[in-house]
């Protein structure tokens, strides 16, 4: 029996139109962005699937009456969407991305490591603790304007601090255009006051070091125990690795949530203008000095300066965007050196290989 997947293409319905019931890949996350890529026909030839888990051996989909794994071959995010081939599973069709996450691989690698793929929302994750970092945080949301998904900073651990304000402050004082919520997600409604992020058809992922609650958040969400937890050392207030690998998990509601692994490090690469949305003050400063190359120093007519003198600006921040903005060029630049010589080692392959036939057909 043929499915008919018209039902999962974009409505052309009115606005008086009884809204029909959500289909089950809707409730996985599919929205017009991604039906307007296909069509009818190919829908039933390759139906949609979403990459939920990836493993070493693979990677684990879910659909429309299907859940099943995908042979390693293809480069893949959670939170990807495929038209599924049957027949030639690793030949499945990766639909555009609403949204990448992706950072300079952990450690000397020189290669980018996807995070995470059509995210609609990302709550980025600290505790009211000695754990709290404004420089981590600006990574994380510097992050998410590059990828263009809207973040929200959920300040966890409520419970442990006698005054949660100054961490509110702090985190407020980032970016005007970044909603802070501090909550109890134990005793809490923690569904309740992330309730405007999390209709039926987003996705949303939490990201953040480990131990910051990023777990117990999920767990809140489900009412059950979806994801491990456990507690954090206390000589530093740091957490302990309890998710293992990005798991995506859905509720009854049709709500995408991922979790994720701990992020001690973060390194940005690819992400200027994402930096450049987050210190959007600093930017807008340096437009107005005197100089194009100002460094603003001792150079005559430097605005940014002259705002950190009249107390606008503070220059702890100025400091954090000059670290964050050299280190992602740095990145950025041996990433596209790797990429440049991988493609020259290619092309010579090719080189040596066409001459090494012709000599061949020449005997």
């Amino acid at each position: 029996m043929t499915r008919d997947y018209s039902q999962f293409m974009p409505s052309m319905g009115t606005h008086n139109t009884p809204k029909p019931a959500r289909s089950a890949l809707e409730n996985l996350g599919w929205q017009a962005f991604f039906a307007s890529q296909v069509d009818v026909e190919a829908l039933a030839a390759t139906p949609p699937v979403r990459v939920t888990e990836v493993h070493k051996s693979g990677a684990n989909v879910k659909g429309d009456g299907f859940d099943g794994l995908i042979p390693p071959g293809l480069e893949l995010a959670v939170g990807d969407w495929l038209l599924f081939d049957e027949a030639l599973p690793t030949h499945s069709l990766l639909l555009d991305r609403k949204s990448l996450f992706k950072r300079r691989a952990a450690g000397h690698a020189k290669h980018y490591q996807l995070i995470a793929a059509n995210v609609d929302t990302v709550f980025v994750v600290t505790s009211c603790n000695q754990d709290f970092n404004v420089a981590r945080l600006e990574r994380f949301l510097a992050l998410a304007f590059e990828s263009e998904v809207a973040p929200v900073i959920v300040l966890t651990k409520a419970d442990l601090c006698d005054d949660t304000q100054p961490y509110v402050d702090q985190a407020q004082a980032i970016s005007d255009r970044v909603p802070v919520i501090a909550i109890d997600a134990k005793a809490g409604d923690v569904a309740g006051a992330l309730a405007d992020w999390c209709a039926p058809g987003q996705t949303i992922a939490f990201l953040g070091t480990s131990g910051v609650g990023k777990s117990t958040l999920v767990n809140a969400l489900f009412g059950a125990e979806k994801a491990a937890t456990s507690g954090i050392r206390e000589d530093d207030a740091r957490g302990r690795h309890t998710t293992t690998a990005r798991q995506m998990h859905f509720t009854d509601s049709g709500l995408a949530v991922l979790d994720t692994p701990g992020m001690r490090e973060l390194q940005l690469a690819d992400a200027e203008a994402g930096i450049a949305d987050l210190f959007a003050d600093v930017v807008e400063l340096a437009a107005q000095c005197k100089f194009n190359d100002c460094a603003h120093e001792t150079e005559p007519g430097c605005a940014v300066r002259a705002a950190i003198e009249a107390g606008d600006l503070d220059p702890a921040r100025l400091e954090r965007y000059r670290k964050l903005a050299a280190e992602e060029r740095h990145n950025t630049e041996t990433l596209a050196e790797r990429r440049s010589r991988q493609k020259d080692f290619g092309k010579m392959i090719k080189t040596v290989t066409k001459a090494h036939k012709g000599r061949k057909g020449r005997r």
